[in-house]
């Protein structure tokens, strides 16, 4: 399903959309859908890499925990 959008632009983005929109002969409605869709696209893989970089930093946290924890158990070990 289609939403119609009203949007005001500035005249500068205004005129080099329609002017890129004219000379790869696109309707301007579908170059600016097009321009949306891969912004949405870029800002949904920023937020992922936010993300992952946060989970990243606490599984490193948990992964070095474990590690003292074997490293004091094989301490124990070669005690005996």
């Amino acid at each position: 399903m289609m939403k119609s959008l009203s949007v005001k632009l500035d005249e500068k983005v205004f005129k080099e959309t329609d002017e890129i929109s004219s000379s790869l002969k696109l309707p301007r409605n579908s170059y600016i859908h097009d321009a949306l869709a891969l912004y949405n696209k870029y800002n949904k893989r920023q937020i992922l890499k936010k993300k992952l970089h946060l989970e990243s930093g606490i599984a490193m946290k948990e992964s070095l925990r474990i590690l003292a924890a074997y490293e004091k158990l094989d301490e124990r070990i070669e005690a005996f």
